[in-house]
Formats: structure tokens, sequence, C-alpha cells
């Protein structure tokens, strides 16, 4: 069956990125495209997206926001790997430096509005360009009106008759909260503003709209979409997700080998692959010239690339960073959040010769630190899927990892008597649990060989495709239909 597939949005690499959501947008309407499929993405034209290098698209696009009237819209269009992609144009949400937040970290304050009106100027884009979808996919708040809206106002609109909605949470902690007041923006009867449907607290809470309304419900993994059943993980919504478990699917995230693949990554000081690691080598001392650290072989280097944010586990490193310091090794740290990390990991910096920080963000260099160490560090506190990890396994770069979502699912502990396994797992969010484990795993590495060698042998050779995840996702648009 071929399918028209409206899939939005906040964010898509290489247009718009804060997070693995942009990977996403970018990978998963690719392989379905290949699938056979006709695929079009909508984001919102953000003040970053050069707009002289897209193509305008004729016509206004008429967006009723309730009390603020009928606001009126532009389009415009480009392509990426074959994919259809479409921008809706509106200065006064979209024009801005950032995409969610001001230059001080806060959210803007109309957020609500702007990502309401993103969500109703793209179904009416796809009205405008004759563009019936079958399903459209929906991903976390900022698009969370459209299951609602599919499922109220428009259930008796013609065009989207036979429109079905599929919703997948890349993380449950933003959920798109907001006064009572924006639920008139969503322009739908009152009697939906209630407790089993998005009502939360007397605020409006799109995600548990979202969650009610569409016909299917995806996360990232399966371990997550276990998780946030619970209290610990669930975030206040977990016996609301509990209540529609039925219709709540787990799909693993693939990466796209195409650009994470040693043998072929245009970024990294040589090409090397499981069946000849000397390029591995070569990586290790190109990284650790650019971070200043003494050119050893003999110890290994620590990488980190994320946000520096609670969620990825930044203050356990934090907490642990001074005693991991001693253990012999070197540490490399890619990021940027919140100030007080960003502050603290330039100050370990300066303080310890065998630590290196970049604030900030470079797609080079987040390649070259993959690459070029030994052990990949990534202690979330929750983690829905993680994409790190599974870069870190195909470049030969073994991970530590707490064991929760995503994390969980894709890393294998190793087993010293076995020499089976492909990383190192702890349980724990502490930063004892986190500082027991690097020690492990730097023991190993100095200790092992034959451990070490086998386990790169195994993680170079996994794969986790986009093929693959596209066919699941294929399979719960079908099921989605079914339920019309």
């Amino acid at each position: 069956m071929r399918l028209n597939i409206l899939f939005c949005a906040s964010e898509m690499t290489p247009f718009a990125k804060t997070g693995g959501l942009a990977d996403v947008a970018a990978a998963l309407p690719k392989h379905l495209a290949r699938l056979g499929h006709k695929v079009m993405v909508v984001l919102p034209r953000y003040y970053i997206i050069d707009k002289s290098k897209l193509t305008f698209v004729k016509g206004n696009i008429g967006v009723d926001m309730g009390p603020l009237g009928t606001l009126w819209a532009g389009a415009f269009k480009s392509e990426y790997e074959g994919i259809e992609v479409y921008f809706i144009d509106y200065e006064r949400y979209f024009g801005r430096a950032n995409l969610y937040t001001d230059d001080n970290g806060f959210s803007y304050p109309d957020n609500d509005q702007r990502f309401i009106f993103f969500s109703k100027a793209a179904l009416e884009l796809a009205r405008s360009i004759g563009f019936v979808p079958d399903i459209v996919h929906a991903n976390d708040w900022h698009t969370a009106a459209q299951p609602i809206l599919l499922n109220t106002k428009l259930r008796s609109d013609p065009y989207f008759a036979r429109t079905a909605s599929v919703y997948t949470i890349h993380n449950l902690q933003h959920q798109g909260v907001f006064s009572k007041e924006a639920f008139a923006y969503l322009g739908i009867e009152a009697k939906h503003f209630n407790p089993l449907e998005m009502e939360a607290l007397g605020a409006l809470n799109l995600m548990k709209g979202a969650i009610y309304h569409a016909d299917k419900i995806t996360t990232v993994s399966k371990k997550y979409a276990q998780e946030i059943q619970t209290p610990e993980f669930g975030f206040g919504l977990d016996a609301h997700i509990k209540a529609h478990a039925y219709k709540l699917y787990g799909i693993l995230n693939g990466v796209d080998y195409e650009e994470w693949n040693p043998a072929t990554d245009p970024y990294i000081a040589q090409n090397y692959d499981v069946e000849d690691l000397s390029g591995k080598k070569v990586c290790k001392r190109d990284l650790q010239r650019i971070f200043g650290l003494e050119e050893r072989q003999d110890i290994p280097l620590i990488g980190y690339v994320g946000r520096f944010a609670q969620q990825k586990g930044i203050e356990l490193i934090a907490g642990a960073l001074h005693d991991m310091a001693h253990l012999g090794v070197q540490m490399v740290f890619l990021g940027s959040g919140e100030k007080w990390a960003e502050g603290f990991f330039s100050d370990v910096a300066s303080y310890y010769p065998n630590i290196g920080t970049y604030i900030g963000y470079s797609n080079e260099l987040a390649h070259k630190i993959e690459a070029g160490s030994d052990l990949f560090l990534m202690p979330s506190i929750f983690e829905p899927c993680g994409l790190n990890q599974i870069y870190s396994l195909r470049y030969g770069t073994l991970p530590i990892v707490r064991a929760v979502g995503g994390l969980d699912d894709t890393i294998e502990n190793f087993d010293p008597l076995t020499k089976s396994g492909d990383g190192f797992k702890f349980y724990d969010a502490t930063k004892e649990a986190l500082f027991g484990t690097v020690k492990w795993a730097v023991d190993t590495w100095m200790g092992d060989k034959e451990g070490v060698a086998a386990m790169i042998d195994t993680a170079m050779r996994q794969r986790f495709s986009w093929e693959r995840s596209a066919k699941e996702y294929e399979k719960v648009y079908c099921d989605a239909l079914e339920v019309l």
C-alpha cells in the first residue's frame, strides 16, 4: 500500500537542530520514501533558515487562531535527500534567533501560539497544495495539536475524513503545558478541556491531549515505552499513558550509516573499519592534538558529546569528575547547555592537563570524538533512545551508559568470563555508580586486551538501521488506518 504521509516536526537536520528529533525528521521520511511512500515534511521557517535558498510556494495559508482571528502565513519549499520539505513562513512567530528559547534560555512566552499555529498551518498547507494525507505523523509537544484537531474539529472535514494520526513521543519531559487560555487557540469545543483529555491541574497539556486523541502512539525505544508508564519516568503522565498503552508502540530509532561510518567519514583523520583498526590510532592522535592533550596510545581516552543538561547525567559526571581525572585517563567534552555546567567543564579543562572541553556544538568535532575516543560516556538520567551510543558502537568506541531507555536496549553489558558484550552499564543514578563503572571500563581497557578486542569487534558489527525502523513505522501506519 502506497501511503501519503504528512510528517510534521519542529526541527530537522540540516535546516534547524537542537536535539535528536532533528535527526529523526531527516532520516525516517527518507527511508519511508524508499519503501515507496509519498512523504511531505513540514517545518517552521525559522530565522536561521535562509529563505533565499528556498523556493516560494504561491498562495497564502489562512490559520484560524480563535481569539487572535485568522492569521495568514506563507510557505517555502526545498528538497532534502529526495524528500519534499516545506516551511511555514510567519515572521511574527518564527523570525527569531532561536527555536524555542531566548538567549538566556527562557522559553518564549508565546510558544503556545507559535506551535498551535504551526500545527494548524501544516495541515492547511497540505490542503492548499492538494496533498491528501493518509497519515499525519506528529512529533513531540510542538505538533501535538494535530492529533487533537484530526479527532475533533477536522473529523467531519471531508478532506481529512480518511486521515489517521500517529504521534511520537521523543521526550516526555517536555509536554507543552500552558495556561488554560491557550485552549482557545485550538478552536475546538469546550467539552474537550477535561482531565481525561488535555486538562492538567487546570492547565492545558498538549501532549496529554495528543496521547488521548492519536490513533496510534509511538516512542523511540521499547524500554522507554515501558518506562513512561511508571512514576519514575512518567513525568506525571504515567497513569494517562498506561490507560492508552493498547495503542502504544516502542520503535527504536535507527542510525544513518551513510553519515556515521568510520570507513567513509570525511571528517576523521584516517578512515578505518572492523577489519583494519589502524586508522583509529591516527584518529586518537588527531583528537589529542585538537584538545592539547599528551599524545599517548597507552591510556584510554573517554569522550562525551551531548547537551549539558540534567537529563544527560551531567550532574553525575560533575560529581565524579575529579575522581575520574585521577584514573590515569584522558577525557574530552563537547557540549553546551546549563550555564553552571559550561563554566564547570571549562574550569576543569584549565585545571587538569588530561581534560579538554569545547563549549558549543561542532558536527565535525563530534565525528572526531566518536572516532578518536576509546570509551564514550553517556550516563543519562533518562534516555528515550539515544544515538551517540549507537554511533560509538559503529566507531569501535565502547559506551559507558546508564541502563535506561534506548541505552539499555542497544548496549549489552560486558561479561569478562565469556568476553561477550559491547559496553559497560550501571543502574543507580549516583556518582558512585558512575565512577565505579568508569573504573571498571578503564581497568578492563588496560588489563583485558582480549576482552576489549572482542567487544570492539562485536560493537562494530552491530547495525541499527533506519530501514528496519521504517518498516516498523509502516506497520503502525497500516494499523492506524484500520482504526478509522
